[in-house]
């Protein structure tokens, strides 16, 4: 957070070509560090089944109640 806002405050400080790069990286360095905060998270083994079998079913409900 505090690399962002020193960008914030050298976009306003800098001249015009170095100012473009600073705008940049203060509206990109949030979602970089969104992503690194995130990755690694959804860790799956190789067992691991995405349905149970042993599931029981759902009917539909009794026909005759019409």
């Amino acid at each position: 957070m505090m690399i962002r806002t020193l960008c914030f405050i050298l976009t306003v400080i800098t001249p015009s070509p170095f100012r473009w790069y600073f705008l940049v990286g203060a509206l990109t360095l949030p979602y970089i560090s969104v992503i690194i905060a995130n990755a690694g998270r959804e860790t799956v083994s190789g067992n691991t089944s995405y349905f149970n079998a042993d599931a029981k079913e759902i009917s539909a409900g009794d026909k005759t109640a019409q």
